[in-house]
C-alpha cells in the first residue's frame, strides 16, 4: 500500500486529528512530517478529549506506530510532558519512534522567538513564541542541533558554542537580554538523552521497509496549506512546508510512493494569528461561529478568527496538494442559519478574480464575492449516511464539491469519533 498524505486545506485547525482517527486500525504508521508544538490536534473518543501538540494523533490508536519524522522540530520538554500526560490517562506511548535527523528546539530559540515578535510590534507575524521559526532558520543556516547530536556530547557542545557565538550578540546588543551560557544549554539537553534514546531510530529506513511490506503509512501534516512557508500567505505563515510536497522531504518518502492526498476543510473557515483573511467576519455571525464551533486554539487558546467558506482557497489547496479526497468537518456548526454565504471569487480593486491573487498586496485587498445557499434548522449531529442530512445540507455539500475540484469523501457532523458521514472509502 502506498503512502497517504493528510493535510489541512485552509489555515489550520480543520480537524485533521479526527480525520486521522477515522482511518483507525487500517493504518499501520502515522507520521508527523513538519512543524513542532505550535499546532494542535484534538481527538474526542467517547467521553475522553485529547489535545495533541507534538505527538502524531496515531498515538491514540492501538497497533499504530506513531512517528516523529525528520521534518519536525522538537521541544524535548514538551515531548515528555505530553507523553507523561497520556500515560497518566492510560495511553500506551511505547510504540513512538523519533527520527535521529529531527531538529531540537533549544532554549535560546524560544527566547529569541518571543523577544523578536515583541520587537516587531505592529509588524508581528503572530507566532506562538515556541522557538519553531528560529529553529528552522538554524536548520537552513546549518547551525541546528539534531536528535542524534545528544548522543555525542562533544559534537553537541561544539554546535551549541557555534550557535551562541551569533545569538548572544543579538540577545545582548539588540534585545538587551542576558547572554546564555553554553553549559546551561548543554546541561538541559543532555538531561533528556537517556529517556529519549529508546525512541530514536532511522525512520526513513523504518518507513521504507514498511512500504515494501505493503503496510499503510499515513503522513500527517501540521498547520495547513495557507500556512506553508512557500505556498501560504507569506510572511504570515509557519516555518515549514505543510503541503503534500513537504510530506516527502519531512518523512523521507519518495514522491512516487504517495497515491492519495486527503485534505481537510471546515464547512466554514478560521484563522489564528496575523495576516489576510478575505471572508473574516466581525459581526454577530463571526461570534456565533466562534461560540458554536468552540473556535479557540488547541495549543495557544487564542480565539480563532472566523469567516465563511472560501472556494478559491479550496481550489488552490486542491491544486497545490493534488487532492484526491476532501473531508469537510463541522458541518453541524452551520445549523440554524437561514442562508449561508459562500465566497466564490474576489473583487480586487474592481477586478473579479476566481483564483487567489498572485501577490500579497492583491490578497490583502481582496474582497469576497458571495453566493448564498439556503440553510437548514434540523439537528444533523446524529446523521451517519448522506440520506440522513436535510436536503439543504446535502445541497451545500454538493455545491462545495462541484466548485472545489476535489470529491468530498467524508463529512464531520460533530466532534466525536463516530459523528461522521462517509461517502467514499478514504483508502479505496
Amino acid at each position: 500500500m502506498p503512502a497517504i498524505v493528510l493535510v489541512g486545506a485552509q489555515w489550520g485547525d480543520e480537524g485533521k486529528g479526527k480525520a486521522t482517527d477515522l482511518l483507525g486500525s487500517r493504518v499501520d504508521y502515522v507520521v508527523k512530517f513538519n512543524g513542532g508544538n505550535n499546532a494542535g490536534h484534538t481527538v474526542v473518543i467517547g467521553q475522553e478529549k485529547y489535545a495533541l501538540h507534538l505527538l502524531p494523533s496515531g498515538i491514540l490508536t492501538d497497533g499504530v506506530v506513531p512517528v516523529i519524522g525528520n521534518g519536525v522540530v522538537i521541544d524535548l520538554g514538551v515531548l515528555f510532558h505530553e507523553i507523561d500526560g497520556l500515560e497518566a490517562r492510560g495511553v500506551d506511548t511505547s510504540r513512538l519512534v523519533v527520527s535521529a535527523n529531527a531538529h531540537i528546539i533549544p532554549s535560546y530559540n524560544r527566547t529569541l522567538d518571543k523577544v523578536t515578535e515583541r520587537f516587531l510590534g505592529s509588524r508581528k507575524i503572530g507566532t506562538t513564541g515556541r522557538g519553531i521559526g528560529p529553529t528552522y532558520a538554524d536548520k537552513m543556516s546549518r547551525v541546528g542541533i539534531r536528535v542524534q547530536d545528544l548522543f555525542d556530547e562533544k559534537i553537541l557542545r561544539q554546535k551549541v558554542e557555534g550557535a551562541l557565538a551569533q545569538k548572544n550578540h543579538l540577545l545582548v546588543k539588540v534585545y538587551n537580554r542576558r547572554a546564555i551560557t553554553v553549559d546551561e544549554v548543554v546541561e538541559e539537553l543532555l538531561g533528556h538523552t537517556e529517556r529519549l534514546r529508546p525512541y530514536v531510530t532511522d525512520t526513513t529506513l523504518l518507513l521504507g521497509e514498511a512500504l515494501q511490506r505493503d503496510e499503510v503509512v499515513l503522513l500527517e501534516g501540521g498547520q495547513a496549506t495557507l500556512l506553508d512557508v512557500d505556498h501560504g500567505t507569506y510572511p504570515f505563515v509557519t516555518s515549514s512546508n505543510a503541503t503534500a510536497g513537504g510530506a516527502c522531504t519531512g518523512a523521507g518518502i519518495a514522491p512516487t510512493q504517495v497515491t492519495r492526498v486527503i485534505a481537510i476543510a471546515k464547512a466554514y473557515i478560521t484563522r489564528v494569528g496575523e495576516g489576510p483573511f478575505p471572508t473574516e467576519l466581525f459581526d454577530e455571525d463571526g461570534e456565533r461561529l466562534r461560540s458554536i464551533g468552540h473556535e479557540y486554539g488547541t495549543t495557544t487558546g487564542r480565539p480563532r478568527r472566523c469567516g465563511w467558506f472560501d472556494i478559491p482557497i479550496a481550489r488552490y489547496a486542491s491544486r497545490i496538494n493534488g487532492v484526491t479526497d476532501l473531508v469537510i468537518t463541522k458541518l453541524d456548526v452551520l445549523t440554524g442559519w437561514e442562508q449561508i454565504p459562500v465566497c466564490v471569487a474576489y473583487d480586487v480593486d474592481g477586478e473579479r478574480l476566481e483564483d487567489l491573487p498572485m501577490t500579497q498586496t492583491g490578497f490583502h485587498h481582496a474582497k469576497p464575492v458571495y453566493e448564498y445557499l439556503p440553510g437548514w434548522s434540523e439537528d444533523i449531529s446524529g446523521a451517519r449516511e448522506i440520506g440522513d442530512l436535510p436536503a439543504n445540507a446535502r445541497a451545500y455539500i454538493q455545491y462545495l464539491e462541484d466548485r472545489s475540484n476535489a470529491r468530498i469523501s467524508a463529512i464531520g457532523v460533530g466532534p466525536e469519533r463516530d459523528q461522521t458521514v462517509v461517502l467514499h472509502d478514504l483508502l479505496d
